[in-house]
């Protein structure tokens, strides 16, 4: 009996000690997020290629929305789902000559022809309604989408991925659930398009390690960051502005698990959150590697929790950035 409760004493201490150098390094490794921008990434090119400068997140909205889409070499993929978004703006727009929209493309570093290919839809609808923000080095999608938003002019601002995987006209859906929880004075709130009701069929077509990889990740984002959202990593998301502007000013994380931090950020400021089930179909050419990047995935949701816990990240007020 002694020699395994000096087993027991011995596992405790090493589990504690453990933990305390797992958060010795999550503080000591957080890095404060550089928003700063090159100089190239103040201006978007106007149909003529003059160089004009982005607004700020800061300034008063111009526009009733504001479409971000964060692009990585999606040169083949971009303009289906570009086509299908101006299509739906364009006669939402002749039917209501009141609605006003935005479309702005970020190229996040692309190795491709992406900037060339969204410029063209620059030059056929006019920069006034499309902008492509060329990034001179890739940021991850995070970091992406956070440069897009904060030089966007929408009242209200939708989250879009480049690959079209959500029907585009289901944002009537996330605008209904955005208006349905925003009731205060403070215009704060967010609607997230939600896979969720899919996962019993996806379940079925996957392999049994996988299915243990989602289940894994869905229980660190419930048990560490998340709570009462089913599916955090839908890239159809809308914002009130006021809301972008307090959840995007304390962001950390700018690769796959920057929508789990940013919800985490949004139930902290105890901004309402509504969760809309969204069509929505798998597109061959996904950057995402289902091992590596769910790993990934897993150690940036740890060190998430830890990084606020030690206060090496603090929730920020809405600051100004370059």
């Amino acid at each position: 009996m002694d020699i395994l409760w000096e087993l027991v004493q011995a596992l405790v201490a090493l589990a504690v000690l453990g933990l305390i150098v797992v958060l010795v390094v999550a503080h000591l490794t957080a890095e404060m997020v550089n928003v700063t921008r090159h100089e190239n990434e103040k201006y978007f090119l106007t149909a003529t290629r003059e160089r004009k400068p982005f607004p700020s997140l800061h300034d008063p909205f111009s526009r009733e929305l504001s479409v971000v889409i964060p692009a990585y070499n999606e040169e083949l993929r971009m303009p289906v789902m570009l086509d299908e978004a101006m299509q739906y703006l364009e006669n939402r727009q002749k039917q209501n000559p009141s609605f006003t929209y935005e479309v702005i493309v970020v190229d996040d570093g692309s190795k491709d022809k992406t900037t060339e290919v969204a410029l063209q839809y620059t030059d056929k609808y006019s920069a006034d309604k499309v902008r492509v923000l060329t990034l001179v080095r890739n940021r991850g999608k995070g970091g992406a989408v956070r440069m897009g938003t904060l030089s966007s002019r929408g009242k209200l601002i939708l989250m879009a991925d480049a690959d079209g995987a959500t029907k585009f006209s289901d944002i009537e859906k996330v605008e209904a659930g955005l208006k349905d929880i925003n009731t205060g004075s403070d215009n704060l709130a967010i609607s997230c398009g939600s896979r969720a009701h899919l996962e019993k069929d996806s379940v079925a077509q996957r392999s049994v390690f996988r299915t243990f990889l989602m289940y894994g990740f869905h229980f660190l984002v419930w048990f560490l960051c998340v709570r009462g959202i089913k599916d955090t990593q839908c890239g159809f998301k809308l914002f009130t502005r006021e809301a972008a502007l307090k959840t995007f000013s304390s962001l950390h994380v700018e690769r796959w698990a920057f929508d789990v931090e940013l919800l985490y950020i949004a139930q902290c400021f105890k901004i309402p959150i509504a969760e809309v089930a969204v069509n929505w179909t798998e597109i061959e050419g996904s950057k995402l590697v289902p091992f590596w990047s769910w790993l990934q995935m897993g150690r940036d949701l740890i060190f998430i929790r830890l990084r606020y816990i030690t206060g090496a990240w603090k929730l920020n007020s809405t600051h100004k950035t370059d």
